[in-house]
C-alpha cells in the first residue's frame, strides 16, 4: 500500500498531463481538472498577449494566471459557442514542453454561424502541473462567427 501512495506523488509525464486536461474541458469538468492539473501561478495566453479590441469580442483573450483563469476561459467559450467538433491531430513533447495541433468546429450560440479553425497549443508542465499554456486559433474566423 505504501508503494501506491508514493507512486501517486510521482509527477506525471507532461504529455499525459496536457492530454488529461484537454479531455476534461467540458463546463462540468473543467474546474476540477484545472484545480488538479494547473499550478497556482500558471500562465494562460489565449489568442494574444493583450489586445483590447479582441477582448471586447472575446473577453477571455489575453494573458491570465492560475487555475481559475483556465476553468473560466473554457467555461466562457462553451457559453459563446456550441462545440461541434474538436480533433487533436498531433501531440508531442520534449522535456517539460508539449505541442498540440488540431482543428475544431464551433457554432455561435447567439447567431448560429459555424466556423472551422486550426488550433495550436504550446504548454509547459513542471512537477506534474501545467505552468504555461498558449492557445492559438484563427481569431478572424472566431470573431466573425458573431456577425
Amino acid at each position: 500500500m505504501a508503494q501506491t501512495a508514493s507512486k501517486s506523488k510521482v509527477p506525471r509525464e507532461p504529455l499525459y498531463v496536457i492530454k488529461d486536461f484537454l479531455e476534461n474541458t467540458a463546463p462540468d469538468k473543467v474546474e476540477a481538472a484545472a484545480n488538479r492539473l494547473v499550478a497556482p501561478d500558471a500562465i494562460y495566453i489565449a489568442l494574444n498577449f493583450d489586445n483590447p479590441e479582441l477582448k471586447r469580442i472575446e473577453p477571455w483573450a489575453g494573458t491570465s494566471t492560475g487555475p481559475k483563469a483556465f476553468s473560466s476561459i473554457f467555461a466562457r467559450v462553451a457559453k459563446y459557442w456550441k462545440i461541434e467538433d474538436f480533433k487533436i491531430t498531433d501531440m508531442f513533447g520534449s522535456g517539460e514542453d508539449v505541442a498540440v495541433f488540431g482543428s475544431f468546429t464551433y457554432r455561435s450560440v447567439a447567431v448560429g454561424t459555424s466556423f472551422r479553425s486550426p488550433f495550436s497549443i504550446h504548454a509547459k508542465v513542471k512537477n506534474g502541473k501545467i505552468s504555461y499554456f498558449q492557445f492559438m486559433e484563427d481569431t478572424y474566423a472566431s470573431a466573425s462567427s458573431f456577425r
